[in-house]
């Protein structure tokens, strides 16, 4: 396995952490618990963002800037629909 592929995983299953300690986060029933799994969640996701920053130096995560159009189309269609109100 070389690097490229060695980092891609660790990125993925930074990631799959990343989600399961939100969800624990959001699903704790004491405080105790959960200030646990915000934390642990915390050091996840600096460890998803040095892991995506290392790849993204090597020009193993390439990124394209959003279309600012679309951007502007998204925001109205959420800002402007509240069904809740």
């Amino acid at each position: 396995m070389d690097d490229r592929a060695l980092m891609e995983d660790l990125l993925l299953v930074t990631k799959g952490v990343c989600d399961l300690y939100m969800h624990g986060t959001i699903e704790s029933s004491t405080p105790n618990v959960q200030t646990t799994f915000t934390d642990s969640l915390n050091d996840s996701l600096t460890m998803q963002s040095e892991i995506y920053k290392a790849m993204e130096q090597r020009g193993w995560y390439k990124t394209e800037p959003a279309d600012v159009t679309k951007v502007k189309q998204t925001y109205n269609k959420f800002t402007t629909s509240q069904p809740w109100q």
